[in-house]
Parts: structure tokens; sequence; C-alpha cells
């Protein structure tokens, strides 16, 4: 059945069941029900399969209780990010390669019920008064939300879809970022709680490392987890406390800040503090917590660089506290921070670990860094496919004071 002839028959029993069945008194199950009873009766006489005639009842129920065309969407596991920009500009990442959907939205009124419906799940609110959101699926999937006016192409819904099976460091090691032997030490590193920072580009897959790695703290601690959006799934925890943020009400009150929940987490004794991304101030308070005994802590930014995460570590603590000299601000990063990972998503849209490297201190106005392993492209690479490797640099890592007083004597 063709696209259009399709749409037109959702829209015809859509129109069906909203007319005739008193949809506040049924149930889901009973609603599906007689969904497919109308569906039956509408498409009697032509020859339908029964996964089509199964995906149009789909569509009608979504239409009605559920998020309409995104539900096919992301019940596609194959599907890693869903782009909204408008009723009928609709593209999905898939395979690593962006592509625009035939199928669109009723109307932009159809749209901003849905978007209004996925922010009310999360408790959150998004209005022309406050017209940017960041929330999240019941499934955990990463939402942002801008409404018109402020979107001139009309309501714009991104979607970070959220895998049902959290990463491991096995997957990692399959997928081709790091090695195995790579995997052992920084197994070592977190268990020793060196502090380690995950570096890199928008899509670079650093929340998806950060979860990995977080699946090494020992199951006995207790860890505080603290987001704008939860993400994480850190398995086998039992002490395992999720924080996340809280958007401003209508009359501006209510705001719960990623700087809030870390001030906040030092009071329940926390083992681990795992920040799920850094964007502003609050790196000052981060930073803050792993130098005053809270080691162990792991957490991200947005970089082009190792070097380029240090410059905007940097600029976040001077947006939390302005009048801080530069000098004390690169001395509290070079003695909080012990490991930065940078990773980069390449040429061919593959997601590779691009270098790990120690921080050493701080000397002569100066953060002191000391690569430990740093991608290098082999004779295999071309312009459409990167192929290579992390390969151990020469130096050896310098601070292995938390590794001995662990009990640790493997070399780093």
């Amino acid at each position: 059945m063709a696209i259009e002839m399709e749409q037109d028959l959702v829209l015809k029993i859509k129109k069906i069941v909203t007319d005739e069945l008193p949809l506040s008194k049924l149930s889901d199950e009973e609603l599906r029900s007689e969904i497919e009873v109308i569906v039956d009766e509408q498409t009697r006489g032509q020859y339908m399969g029964v996964s089509a005639r199964v995906n149009l009842v789909e569509q009608v129920y979504s239409s009605i209780r559920g998020f309409g065309l995104l539900d096919s969407i992301i019940s596609d596991d194959s599907i890693t990010e869903v782009m909204i920009n408008g009723p009928e500009n609709v593209f999905i990442e898939k395979n690593g390669k962006l592509k625009k959907l035939d199928a669109t939205f009723e109307s932009q009124r159809r749209l901003e019920d849905i978007i209004q419906r996925i922010v009310g799940l999360a408790g959150r609110e998004v209005n022309q008064a406050n017209p940017i959101c960041d929330t999240r699926l019941p499934d955990g999937s990463r939402v942002n939300v801008v409404l018109p006016p402020i979107a001139l192409c009309g309501p714009t819904l991104t979607i970070r879809k959220f895998s049902k099976t959290p990463m491991t460091i096995e997957k990692l090691i399959q997928y081709g970022s790091i090695t195995e032997e790579i995997a052992e030490k920084l197994e070592l590193l977190v268990k020793a709680k060196y502090n380690i920072f995950i570096s890199g580009g928008t899509g670079s897959g650093k929340t998806t490392f950060l979860n990995a790695l977080s699946n090494f703290i020992p199951k006995d601690e207790r860890v505080i987890t603290i987001e704008d959006s939860a993400e994480l799934q850190i398995t086998g925890v039992e002490n395992l406390v999720s924080l996340e943020t809280r958007n401003a009400n209508t009359s501006g009150e209510g705001q719960i800040t990623i700087r809030d929940l870390i001030k906040s987490s030092l009071r329940m004794r926390p083992e681990r503090i795992v920040v799920g991304e850094v964007r502003g101030g609050e790196a000052l308070d981060m930073l803050q917590a792993m130098n005053t005994g809270h080691d162990g802590s792991l957490s991200t930014g947005h970089a082009n660089s190792t070097e380029d995460m240090l410059s905007r570590l940097e600029t976040m603590v001077l947006q939390g506290a302005s009048g801080l000299p530069l000098e004390a601000i690169r001395h509290q990063i070079g003695s909080a921070i012990d490991i930065i990972i940078h990773l980069s998503r390449l040429r061919d849209k593959s997601r590779k670990t691009m270098e790990i490297t120690e921080v050493v201190g701080y000397k002569d106005g100066e953060i002191l860094l000391n690569p430990l392993y740093v991608f290098e492209e082999d004779e295999r690479s071309t312009l459409e496919r990167v192929s290579g490797s992390l390969v151990r640099t020469a130096n050896p890592l310098q601070n292995d004071f938390k590794l001995r007083i662990s009990g640790i004597k493997t070399k780093i």
C-alpha cells in the first residue's frame, strides 16, 4: 500500500474511532480491540498482509493514545537519533547516516500535542513563555524541545535514542573503540579511584563511554549520579542514587540545577559522584568535590581535543566564579582531574577513542599533560574508511600513588 493511501486510511479510521467510541471510558486494551474491529471492516475486500494490518492498528492507536508517528520510529532499534523540524520534516539517523522520512505529522497542532504529552510525562513544562525544554522519554531517551516563535520552522523535537541494553566495555572492544588491554588498564584506574573526565564532540559517544566505564565501579560502593536527563544505566550497584535537574515553572520558580545537585550530593556520603555532563558553572563545584576527598569521580564535557577541554573547563569555572584568577583555576583543574579520555566521530562516521592522557599537575602557568595512548591511523585507512588503533606512548604513568594505596601493582 502506498504511503499516501495508508495515511489517508489511518486518518479515516481515526475519525471513525474518535466519533463513534467513548474514548474516556475505554482502557488501552479495549481501545486497541475496537480499532482492530474497525480496521477489519474498513479493509474488507482488499488484500492486506498480517504485518500491514498490525501496523495500521498501531498507527491509529498511537495517533490517539501514543506518540503517533514517533511510536514506530522509537520502536525501531536501528534508529539512533530523531530530528523533527516542524510537522513535515522528519529526519532519522540510522547506521551513522542521516535520512529524511516520507512520513509526516498530520498537522502542527498534532505535533505540539505529542510534545506536550512527552514533556508532561517527565513532569516538565514547555510553552511560549518557556519555549526550550530538555527532558526524556519513559524509556530514558534524551529529548530536546524548541517551540515557536523561537523555532521558525515549527515545533522542533530532537531525540537521542536510549539503548535498551546497557553499554559495556566488552561492546566498546567489539566496536573497535578500545582494545582489551586498554580496557583492563581503565578498569584498574576506575577501581583505584582516579578522577576521569571524558571529552569529545557532539555524537562522539561520551555518555555511552561513561556508561561503560561506570560499570567498573565496585558494586559495594555508594554512587550518586547527577544528570540533566537521566540516561546512565549503572547495573549491579545497590547503593545507587540518581539525581536529575528540574526546570523552573511558568512563574520562574523551582529550578534545580546541576550545581544544586552537586552541592547536595556532598552531604549524602558519596563514595563516587558521576556527573553526566558539565556545561557551565557547575564545573567549579565538581572540581572542588574532586579536590576535597571525593576521588573516583567521572564526568563528560564537549570539546574538540584534550587541550580544548582544559580551556573549556577554565571558561566554565569562570561562569561559576568570575572573580577567580586564572592561575587558581588551572591549579584546581591540574590537581582535581587525573585522566582525560578524548573521543571523536571520524570522517567515516565511526566513533573512536583518540587519546588517553594523564593530567600531571600545574607548573609555570600551564596544566601539564602526559599522553599515555594516542590513536594512529594505519596503511589500511582511506578517505571513506578509518583504520587504526590506540598506540601506547613511551610515557609512563607519573601519578601512580592511587594505584599503590589501592594495592594494585600492575603498571599502566
